[in-house]
């Protein structure tokens, strides 16, 4: 299947701080329903929650981490697999119409190439990675010189709308993701913007300048 010949023409920017996981389930519930009867446009939500795992539905049970940790894990509609979620993480939520389900893959194709796009914008040599057949999925962005994983994705599609959407590690407590199988893949090292700058000799930037940058590429404003 290619590429579908669109992305959205226009994302309404919506920001928010810290909000819990459960709030934000119910307010992305609320955007569907309110772009599904056109009451707002396409939109991309950022934010961050605080310290909680969450789970896609093919999760393996063996890749969650000790309840003895204390950190909440919240089970999901979303695709993909384990993930961890803190504050010095910024999440983008998307709710598009993306014209039919059969469009979600390809339209999570399109949303990596603009990440990879994000991340190289901060410094960071990036790209995302084909799945070999039989392979865990790879989604996601990766960093070229460490081979490190730096963005989550999951994404998923109902009646043609999208929700959920990804994780960027800017300067996060990275510590938890060692308690669990981050994305049903124990070889993976899990990366922030932060170490891998500070490795390249260079400065984080601010939040702010980081959802600038990701709403640029992903035409939000």
């Amino acid at each position: 299947m290619g590429l579908p010949a669109f992305w959205p023409d226009h994302l309404g920017r919506v920001d928010d701080e810290l909000v819990p996981y459960e709030a934000a389930m119910t307010r992305m519930g609320d955007m569907v329903r309110e772009r599904r009867v056109g009451l707002a446009p396409d939109r991309l939500w950022l934010l961050s929650h605080p310290q909680l795992y969450t789970v896609g539905r093919r999760t393996d049970p063996a890749d969650l981490p000790d309840p003895r940790f204390g950190i909440p894990v919240v089970q999901t509609s979303r695709g993909g697999q384990l993930t961890y979620h803190a504050p010095g993480q910024l999440v983008g939520y998307l709710v598009a119409d993306i014209g039919g389900t059969v469009n979600v893959v390809p339209f999570l194709r399109l949303l990596e190439d603009r990440l990879v796009q994000v991340v190289e914008r901060l410094g960071v040599p990036a790209e995302r990675r084909p799945t070999p057949p039989g392979s865990v999925l790879l989604t996601g962005v990766w960093t070229r010189a460490t081979g490190r994983k730096l963005i989550s994705i999951g994404l998923r599609a109902s009646r043609g709308i999208t929700t959920h959407g990804f994780s960027l590690n800017v300067d996060c407590d990275m510590g938890p993701w060692s308690l669990a199988t981050p994305c049903g893949m124990p070889q993976v090292e899990m990366t922030s913007l932060d170490r891998e700058l500070s490795e390249l000799g260079r400065p984080t930037p601010a939040m702010a300048d980081v959802r600038d940058i990701v709403c640029q590429i992903l035409g939000a404003a």
